[in-house]
């Protein structure tokens, strides 16, 4: 939790400083929704830590006006710290990992409250998710993620070592799977050279020269 408190202190330098007026601090929500999955943690069917993956965070009505420019990369940055809070602790989510910021009339200014419970993924799918090099995530479900340079692709990467068909990536058991369509110069996984690869939390999928991570939480 420390080096995320220090990225999400380091923000609130920037502009969250000017938005909170020091009177809510991401921090400190962060901090609560990490509590939140220690202490609604529960045993899955097949033995695994699972906790809450849906947040809903309360601020007051004039606290979320402020917020009007920067609640998407506010929502953003505490997923983020959920996620690295997950991974540290070997947590597993049912579903995606969402954070949402929601006015409450009865919340007084300076102070949020936590709604926390535990969604299952689309068909009963899993967590699943791709970290983009431009920082947007992609949340997995049971459609198929189509990825090359075509426009109609789900994922379009404008490099030109990537085909315009280049790979796939799939629901597969109970996690997905990573499929080279075959590709002009092919897909890395973790800079090893595949024709598919179920993916495991944190491998980082090269497609041509691009770099894309995969996160199962």
């Amino acid at each position: 939790m420390k080096d995320i408190e220090t990225r999400l202190e380091g923000m609130v330098e920037g502009v969250f400083a000017r938005v909170f007026k020091g009177g809510i601090r991401p921090v400190e929500i962060a901090r609560r929704l990490t509590r939140e999955m220690d202490h609604r943690r529960s045993v899955g069917v097949n033995g695994e830590t699972v906790v809450p993956n849906h947040f809903v965070v309360s601020l007051a009505a004039e606290d979320l006006a402020e917020l009007s420019g920067v609640s998407d990369s506010l929502a953003r940055e505490l997923s983020h710290a959920c996620r690295e809070h997950a991974r540290s602790e070997m947590y597993h989510f049912m579903g995606p990992l969402q954070v949402e910021l929601s006015e409450d009339a009865s919340q007084r200014p300076s102070t949020f409250g936590i709604v926390a419970s535990m969604l299952q993924g689309d068909g009963g799918k899993g967590a699943g998710s791709l970290l983009l090099p431009t920082g947007e995530r992609v949340v997995l479900g049971e459609f198929v993620v189509t990825v090359g340079r075509l426009p109609d692709c789900t994922i379009t990467l404008n490099d030109p070592k990537v085909s315009r068909n280049h790979a796939e990536i799939h629901a597969h058991a109970n996690g997905y799977k990573v499929v080279d369509l075959g590709s002009t110069n092919g897909t890395q996984i973790n800079g090893v050279k595949i024709s598919e690869h179920e993916l495991n939390d944190g491998d980082q999928i090269i497609f041509g020269n691009t770099p894309i991570e995969f996160a199962a939480s």
